[in-house]
């Protein structure tokens, strides 16, 4: 069955602005939300279909690349995620309103387990490498459980004990007028355990700093500011938590010959004045290696050769760019006497034919000014 537009799914039209977006959403979910709709299964699926439709267009290179692609945009490892601590859309909006009111932060797990943070990496990588992509390993500096009390913070031969005020729940209940709302234990900070004899190389944290190697694929198309997305590669979670994500960002380095436009590559080459006059063959360079174009007679400074499938390949695998060629006559600087003699004789014998931008120009300025 095919996905419904995600506008559509919010009840807003294709011009909508980040404000009407997240206006649309908000009013979605406080009415479809699950936890005011107990065992509603169509409130349910709808929460999930406007929460996913969201997600996408509140990002605004998400929404991009939606409005160009469609759904198929929505594939492959890259994202526009941020990097708080993850969650849904939901907790952003809502998380310090309805966290109160239906029991709990959106990133606690359950017996009072908070989810890791996310992380962020930034790799730099060469030209032709975001062409045509590559393996790498990557050092991750990130928390994980302490190998000395196994992440339970309590030293070795020891256990936490249950907190005697939350009753090893992590969360009170308070009232404030006509709501009763929960709030993390003031005791065991919402953990539910206590810690009376805490481990010594963690300090009764139950994590440590520590970097861990993973192996990474960059696939062929990216470019700076793609983002590699690597679920539950982020800080550990701690009492129970999940862990959180690892977001690598690609940054792409300057080539000293080509420049990116889409899936093009762009190389400007130099020609003499004579091989643009009379026309040669020029060996020019690749991504591929080098490769023989043909450069015609009168060729004018910027004329741009193309060579298909030779730019960027697509990221969603759809073929190659073109590597296009754009040609720039130099004019000499320094000439012997013979070749200003040859050149001044050259001019004097030159008419309008052998100038033909010439003459369009001075019939522009002659109409501009009668």
């Amino acid at each position: 069955m095919a996905k419904r537009d995600y506008y559509e799914v919010l009840g807003v039209n294709k011009n909508a602005s980040e404000a009407e977006i997240k206006k649309a959403y908000r009013r979605l979910a406080i009415k479809y939300h699950p936890d005011k709709n107990p065992g509603d299964k169509e409130a349910e699926e709808k929460f999930k279909d406007f929460s996913e439709a969201y997600s996408v267009l509140s990002d605004s290179q998400k929404r991009a690349n939606y409005d160009q692609f469609g759904h198929a945009a929505a594939g492959g490892g890259f994202t526009s995620e941020g990097f708080g601590g993850g969650g849904s859309p939901f907790e952003d909006i809502f998380g310090d309103i309805f966290g109160d009111i239906f029991g709990g932060g959106g990133r606690r797990g359950s017996g009072g387990g908070q989810r890791g943070d996310d992380l962020r990496y930034n790799l730099t990588i060469e030209f032709e490498e975001a062409a045509f992509g590559l393996e790498s390993k990557i050092q991750v500096p990130r928390h994980q459980d302490c190998d000395g009390c196994g992440g339970s913070g309590a030293k070795k031969g020891t256990s936490p004990t249950t907190c005697s005020t939350c009753r090893g729940a992590g969360q009170v209940r308070v009232q404030q007028g006509f709501f009763s709302l929960t709030r993390p234990c003031p005791k065991c900070g919402g953990k539910g355990k206590v810690i009376s004899d805490p481990c010594p190389k963690c300090t009764g944290h139950g994590r440590i700093r520590s970097r861990k190697t993973l192996s990474i694929r960059i696939p062929a198309g990216v470019e700076t500011g793609s983002r590699l997305k690597l679920t539950a590669e982020g800080d550990t979670g701690t009492g129970g938590g999940p862990s959180g994500d690892l977001y690598v960002v690609i940054t792409v380095k300057e080539h000293s010959l080509f420049q990116r436009e889409g899936q093009d590559v762009i190389c400007e080459v130099p020609i003499s004045f004579p091989q643009a006059a009379l026309g040669c063959e020029l060996e020019v360079p690749t991504l591929d290696g080098k490769t023989r174009i043909k450069v015609p007679a009168g060729t004018q400074s910027g004329k741009v050769l193309r060579l298909a499938d030779k730019g960027i390949p697509s990221l969603q695998g759809y073929g190659r760019g073109a590597h296009l060629v754009v040609l720039r006559v130099e004019t000499p600087t320094k000439m012997s006497a013979r070749q200003k003699e040859i050149l001044e004789e050259f001019a004097a014998m030159g008419g309008e034919e052998i100038h033909p931008n010439n003459k369009g120009f001075f019939d522009k300025v002659k109409d501009l000014f009668e």
